[in-house]
């Protein structure tokens, strides 16, 4: 499918990009060159700056639980580089990685260009069912998950399921990739703690975060926190496979969040998201003439909505981006093809402004009419 613009209503996955912290980003960046930084223009530190390490050790720490030290910090381009370093690091070509089942499709992508072999594990209200991956892959060595915000079904995985998770991955001496994406954008309760506060001693859980959703998908930044143990095998690959991060990128990043305006500027979207979900929200209640359900989560930057049976979501995504509307079918981020594909529209909101949300739908009714 063409990739939609990011600028059509609806387009998944993307932050409000009329929002970014334009001005005091250059100001930052522009201090940045002031400094007339030579010894930071070099290949830098191999496992990424350390003020931005440290900066984000103190960050994770206060916003999700996460107590760890800058030394356990990798900087990567992104989430999918840090999924690509972690699958190469820590599995062998062939080995079995559970992924979640409607899943992040460009993790999947990552983990089968790494040479693993990737096995579908369904999802349900409750997260990844951890009983379904014993069963169709107890020997697994790595399961990828998003246990504060599924992607893309938006549910939160429950304590007992987390615990379960945690208790397979002792027994079968496998690691935990927790894809932490946007979770602090939660709209009826708080966040939820992160799947690698509950990880305590036993080291099982590489945690994966990225500013894509915080700031802009186009910074591509992310991070690895990792147990000691595979902190050198991660950085070694690392550099192997040269996932390194600009050092102008990772010092302003590094004044941004350690001066405090990552919160500040987290604060503002969500009062931003808050607004435009609601918009959304009504829109599908009084544009949606029963043709798509309201849905439930109240997580993150999209929703998805099911479709009326006989209603193939795929012709239908063709036929909203042919009218500049930027929805994606959920039967897309199912991983295998025997399986049954729930149908569905994945919706944005996070980069469409309120007031374009009624035209979008009342267009997408008249689609799917």
């Amino acid at each position: 499918m063409s990739m939609a613009n990011p600028a059509w209503p609806l387009t998944p996955g993307l932050p409000a990009l009329d929002a970014f912290p334009y001005a005091l980003w250059g100001r930052l960046e522009g201090r940045f060159w002031r400094r007339r930084p030579t010894p930071d223009l070099s290949y830098g530190d191999p496992q990424g700056f350390l003020p931005l390490r440290e900066a984000l050790a103190e960050y994770l720490g206060a916003a999700r639980g996460v107590v760890c030290h800058p030394h356990q910090i990798v900087i990567t381009p992104g989430a999918q580089a840090a999924v690509s370093i972690a699958a190469l690091a820590l599995t062998d070509i062939g080995e079995r990685v559970w992924v979640e089942n409607p899943g992040y499709d460009a993790a999947y992508r990552c983990l089968v260009l790494a040479g693993a072999a990737a096995v579908g594990i369904s999802v349900d209200a409750e997260g990844l069912d951890v009983d379904d991956g014993r069963n169709r892959a107890p020997d697994a060595r790595l399961a990828m998950v998003s246990p504060s915000h599924q992607y893309p079904m938006g549910v939160t995985m429950s304590l007992a399921r987390r615990l379960a998770l945690l208790e397979w991955a002792n027994e079968a001496n496998a690691f935990i990739l927790e894809d932490d994406y946007d979770s602090e954008f939660r709209y009826e309760c708080a966040p939820a703690p992160a799947l690698k506060a509950l990880d305590g001693g036993n080291g099982r859980v590489i945690y994966i975060g990225t500013l894509s959703k915080l700031l802009a998908p186009g910074l591509r930044l992310g991070f690895l926190v990792a147990p000691d143990g595979l902190i050198d095998a991660l950085r070694t690959v690392r550099n192997g496979a040269d996932y390194r991060v600009p050092m102008p990128l990772q010092a302003t990043a590094a004044d941004f969040i350690g001066n405090g305006h990552l919160g500040t500027h987290i604060r503002r979207s969500k009062a931003l998201y808050t607004e435009r979900r609601a918009a959304l929200l009504s829109a599908i209640k009084s544009e949606g003439g029963g043709l798509l359900t309201v849905p439930t989560a109240s997580t993150g930057l999209h929703l998805v909505t099911e479709l009326p049976e006989q209603c193939d979501d795929q012709p239908l995504a063709v036929a909203a981006r042919e009218r500049q509307i930027g929805v994606t079918p959920l039967s897309g981020y199912f991983v295998d093809a025997s399986g049954t594909k729930r149908q569905g529209l994945l919706m944005g909101f996070g980069n469409t402004r309120s007031e374009s949300m009624k035209g979008a739908i009342q267009t997408l009714c008249s689609l799917i009419e």
